[in-house]
């Protein structure tokens, strides 16, 4: 059975590398009818690193993206003993030794090793001396120092790097804490994981990482070292770009699904497909078909993909998930009476939505009446607009107040197109001062649809309110 996992540090957010990672391994999981296991690498305890409560926030963001987890290990510091177990259990073998360098020594030897491109040598490897008793050791691995090692990465092809370029690991530091490359080793092991999918980034521990397992006499996991992904520009994806964790995505109004979907395409394609269900991504996804290039994050193809996907939403289903914005907006949980009024204008609003946020500030005109504590404000566009002709909002006030004009969409058209020729003007014209005292903006949903959703009243107390 295929085990792949997920191996996060809790450092408070999720990098939208790190949940391109989880998805791969999550679909590949899920395509074997394997596992996907996740495990908290929390061994680096910092306090300038190390927030507990950040765990949560791994387990919020992936759940959000619906890749749930087959099983899991909390937390790898509470698996140091069995760490250390090991490091012992390599020196029982010969291949692992008590290191008493001191780092005034130890520096002396990098400068060496800087000069002569060569790793250090540490002279107590094999020595036969009895070794000083002021000195607390660390524990290194003897690594080969012949030969080359081979990794048959399924991304990246073959690799090769020789044996004599590699220092000796350090497995177990002097304060007797274990170092990562030994913790998730043995980690790996203990979880049956037989796939590590991870970032290219890691190649050079993976190297350190099979000498450990090669000692242990373990089976080496098939490895697949996942391209980085890039800015626009061409460089390591950072802050400078925009948004880089998926709470950034969620805040801003992104679906899940629009994420996941975009995510996948970043590295790995069916034939020409674009829009891809998570049901046909299982069906499809195979981990040796992930591509070796690195990918660009492009935000204005995420905007547009997310905008495709609130288009193709059910409205009950968008309402549910926009309501959380909608009630942060206006500060108060919203009535039935409200959800329903808004769900009359999801399909208006939805067509015009790139995100949630924009459904959220479109909905507001939906709801509100004179009862809200809610205020609007207005760019300098809209109040532009507001200013340009106010005796013709008047006038329009004044027919909605006398005229029997009948409140349906086609009632309301009729009635301005007929006051268009009027004045002899384009109706555009002529709506758009309403439409900003109506929906606070010079672009909104369908104007027509809005007022007769929000009703008659509440149309004329806008007109008067905000004219």
């Amino acid at each position: 059975m295929i085990k792949t996992r997920l191996a996060p540090s809790p450092t408070g957010f999720m990098h939208i590398g790190t949940a391109r990672t989880a998805l791969f391994n999550w679909l590949y999981a899920k395509h074997t009818n394997g596992k996907f296991c996740l495990r908290i690498e929390d061994t680096d305890r910092n306090p300038e690193r190390y927030f507990p409560e950040a765990v949560d926030v791994i387990y919020n963001e992936l759940k959000w993206l619906g890749l749930n987890w087959d099983e899991l290990e909390e937390s790898q510091y509470a698996r140091s003993s069995r760490h250390i177990e090991v490091a012992n259990e390599l020196i029982k073998k010969g291949c692992a030794y008590y290191c008493y360098l001191t780092p005034e020594e130890l520096e002396v030897l990098r400068e060496q090793s800087r000069k002569t491109g060569l790793p250090i040598k540490s002279p107590y490897r094999d020595s036969t001396t009895p070794p000083p008793s002021n000195i607390k050791p660390v524990i290194r691995l003897k690594m080969p120092t012949s030969g080359v090692s081979i990794l048959n990465d399924i991304v990246q092809g073959e690799i090769k790097v020789e044996n004599q370029l590699i220092e000796d690991l350090i497995l177990v530091r002097s304060d007797g804490t274990p170092t990562y490359n030994l913790s998730v080793v043995v980690d790996d092991h203990d979880m049956g994981i037989n796939y590590v999918i991870r970032g290219a980034d890691h190649i050079n521990n993976t190297f350190k990482q099979m000498q450990i397992i090669k000692a242990m006499g373990w089976e080496l996991p098939t490895y697949g070292h996942v391209p980085l992904i890039l800015g626009q520009d061409g460089s390591k994806m950072s802050k400078r770009h925009g948004a880089t964790t998926t709470e950034d995505y969620r805040k801003s109004g992104y679906l899940p699904k629009a994420l996941f979907n975009y995510l996948l395409k970043l590295g790995w394609s069916h034939g020409d497909d674009e829009i891809i269900s998570i049901e046909d991504a299982i069906k499809w996804f195979d981990a040796h078909d992930i591509l070796k290039s690195p990918a660009k994050f492009d935000h204005t193809k995420l905007t547009a993909l997310n905008a495709l996907y609130i288009r193709n939403s059910d409205d009950e289903e968008l309402l549910n998930i926009t309501l959380p914005f909608i009630e942060e907006k206006v500060q108060h949980q919203l009535s039935q009476n409200e959800k329903s009024l808004l769900l009359k204008g999801i399909p208006y609003m939805k067509e015009r939505a790139k995100t949630l946020l924009d459904i959220a500030n479109m909905g507001i005109i939906y709801i509100i009446d004179e009862t809200s504590n809610f205020t609007p404000t207005f760019d300098e566009k809209s109040i532009k607009t507001l200013n340009s002709d106010k005796n013709k909002i008047d006038e329009i006030i004044k027919d909605f107040e006398e005229k029997d004009i009948p409140w349906t969409k086609e009632g309301i058209n009729d009635y301005f197109k007929e006051k268009a020729n009027q004045y002899d003007m384009k109706m555009g014209d002529l709506v758009a001062p309403p439409r900003v005292a109506i929906t606070f903006s010079t672009i909104s949903p369908p104007l027509f649809e809005a007022m007769v959703i929000i009703g008659k009243q509440e149309t004329i107390r806008r007109l008067k309110t905000y004219r």
